[in-house]
């Protein structure tokens, strides 16, 4: 059975809708967007290297289920 609920981290290379894209062809649909800095050392000091993505992803199937439950009352 898979989970319920992922984090998918965005490829260095990739686009926000590329991502998006391979996370439905997974099976779910991307319901956070959440952004981290990422820092380096460089010449003995902490440095500002590149922002990091993830997107928290829902599994497709579950909320199709609850929605059809929550649509019979």
């Amino acid at each position: 059975m898979a989970k319920k609920t992922i984090w998918v981290e965005m490829e260095e290379n990739e686009t926000p809708e590329q991502c998006i894209t391979r996370i439905e062809q997974m099976g779910y649909k991307p319901i956070v967007r959440k952004e981290e800095p990422v820092f380096q050392y460089f010449n003995g000091e902490i440095t500002y290297f590149r922002q990091k993505v993830k997107f928290k992803a829902e599994l497709l199937e579950e909320k199709t289920k609850n929605e059809k439950n929550t649509n019979i009352k």
